[in-house]
């Protein structure tokens, strides 16, 4: 299943400037906020939450929070996003790609996830 979703730069961008550290914290822990270094990175991290819920079909919201997808760095400085157990468990995740991009005023993600196949 495919997620993707396009966000404002500006959007985040004036959202961290009006509110601080607690804009980033309402969608990402500790560890994605120190891999911040721009307004671009904030956007595209928005966006690939966005478009991973997205791919389960649910959405940010109830079944789904922000803080249920985790997003890192591979040793390259590829995205890499993970859900939590339970949610990988409950959507039969197999195994999930991120890809993220911005240009001019707006950021990219895209996510695919793989679902495990269903015994009989």
């Amino acid at each position: 299943m495919i997620g993707i979703d396009v966000t404002s730069i500006n959007r985040i961008k004036n959202m961290y400037e009006k509110f601080g550290l607690k804009a980033y914290q309402r969608f990402l822990d500790e560890d994605e906020i120190q891999l911040i270094k721009r307004p671009e990175t904030a956007a595209g991290f928005w966006a690939a939450k966005e478009a991973a819920s997205k791919a389960i079909g649910t959405g940010i919201g109830k079944e789904c929070s922000f803080h249920d997808i985790k997003i890192k760095k591979d040793k390259n400085g590829a995205p890499k996003i993970k859900y939590k157990k339970e949610i990988r468990k409950k959507f039969n995740i197999k195994k999930s790609y991120l890809s993220i991009s911005h240009d001019s005023d707006f950021a990219i993600a895209v996510v695919n996830i793989e679902k495990k196949s269903k015994k009989s």
